[in-house]
């Protein structure tokens, strides 16, 4: 982040009143409150959420560095990206005007995601009416949803947020746009667990026929922080009449909440999606639990955004994990947020001569642009845009990255492995 906005990192911990990542990490675990760090009201929240991203996005100056600190202005279209002066705005422009539009989704959807945590968000959901291979994405989804406008309607004109724009230091967009603002935060909140299933079904594993369980790998407070037990319920809408799956989150990061609770050494109990957590790196979980039987073995292997493309220190933190995934032929499915990382990520599984039984854009993608954060004028990114799936080690000739190729049916895959694993897999699904 400091390579992009010197200083920034250090910006962020003193707008939110902390000394060090040390209190940062003690608020992700749960440990210390927002009172504990001087945020008191509604709109000392937003306001300190917003003072994170103010600096100029043509010079990278912060408010600190400026003759007058309140002299950076948001640009009015997006009110998302900020400058210092006229001079800088112009300057900017050319680039600004190709992301300005998705720019105003990302400040939008960064408040209204308040209301997932207020729990207005997401609405309540039935019992999927079509079975899940004829939900092909987020279209099909939503039309399953009975009295969808109503429940939209609800939110919009609900207490918090009312709160949200009496708080926000901004004015209230119109109610269409903050309908859209819910869809997308909705897709966002449940793209996991139809992730899951997804995976469920490319490896043709059923829910149906026996207790499953499914290790989270890497998981962080992206995936912990505030997660109540009932937030991958949509897995038993998605398949009704289960016989039970758990949801192991296994990660250095987890945060300490209602789903830090031991592994189950028993099935699943039936028709319910069980969430227990470890903290800690997989592989020693997999030494200290699965081994020793004090946690099932997994049926699927799904971690989100994994980011061992990203540096060296990463992918020899991954390295471990990696070769045990492989090595013990679990199935395995990898998400990334855009293209340029999963072709990054491929050549690495590609070196590690991991069996690549294919990929592609994933058809339940969260919907909410993310900005990258300290280069706000470039593409916004999607959570889980695209999907990788593995199986155990490659055979001794395995083609380069540079070498896989498009099948007509969207499915891309290395060689004719590509097309099924053991029978299960469905190419172009995504």
């Amino acid at each position: 982040m400091d390579r992009n906005v010197p200083g920034l990192s250090h910006v962020i911990l003193q707008k939110l009143n902390m000394e060090s990542y040390e209190d940062y990490k003690s608020a992700m675990d749960g440990k210390k409150s927002g009172s504990d760090f001087g945020i008191r009201t509604y709109f000392d929240m937003f306001q300190k959420m917003e003072d994170t991203f103010k600096f100029c996005a043509e010079c990278k100056k912060l408010p600190d560095a400026l003759p007058d600190p309140k002299s950076l202005r948001r640009c009015k279209r997006c009110q998302n990206v900020y400058y210092c002066g006229v001079a800088c705005q112009r300057a900017n422009w050319p680039l600004h005007k190709k992301f300005c539009k998705k720019l105003k989704l990302v400040a939008l959807d960064r408040l209204v995601e308040w209301l997932v945590f207020t729990g207005d968000i997401p609405f309540p959901t039935e019992t999927w009416t079509k079975p899940a291979g004829d939900v092909k994405g987020w279209e099909d989804w939503f039309s399953m949803q009975e009295q969808l406008e109503e429940k939209l309607g609800a939110i919009v004109a609900g207490r918090y947020m009312t709160l949200l724009w009496a708080n926000a230091g901004k004015p209230r967009p119109e109610d269409r746009e903050l309908r859209e603002s819910i869809r997308r935060l909705v897709t966002d909140f449940h793209s996991r667990p139809l992730t899951i299933g997804l995976g469920l079904r490319l490896f043709g594993i059923d829910p149906l026929a026996r207790p499953l369980t499914v290790h989270v790998v890497g998981a962080s407070h992206v995936e912990t922080l505030n997660t109540r037990p009932t937030d991958y319920d949509e897995l038993t809408r998605m398949f009704p009449g289960h016989r039970g799956v758990e949801m192991v989150m296994v990660g250095v990061d987890v945060v300490d909440g209602p789903i830090m609770r031991p592994p189950l050494a028993t099935p699943a109990p039936w028709g319910r999606v069980y969430l227990s957590s470890y903290k800690g790196l997989y592989h020693d979980f997999w030494e200290s639990h699965v081994e020793t039987k004090l946690a099932a073995r997994p049926d699927l292997v799904v971690g989100f955004h994994p980011g061992f493309h990203a540096c060296p220190d990463l992918l020899a933190g991954w390295l471990p994990t990696l070769l045990l995934l492989r090595d013990y032929g679990l199935p395995v499915l990898f998400t990334v947020y855009s293209e340029q990382e999963l072709k990054a990520s491929l050549q690495i599984l590609v070196e590690l001569e991991v069996h690549i039984v294919g990929y592609a854009s994933n058809p339940f993608a969260s919907l909410r642009p993310e900005q990258v954060y300290s280069s706000p004028n470039k593409a916004p990114v999607y959570c889980s845009s695209h999907y990788i799936a593995l199986l155990g080690a490659e055979a001794p000739a395995v083609p380069g990255a540079e070498e896989l190729e498009d099948d007509d049916d969207g499915w891309q895959g290395v060689g004719p492995s590509a097309a099924a694993v053991g029978g299960g897999i469905t190419p172009g699904l995504g």
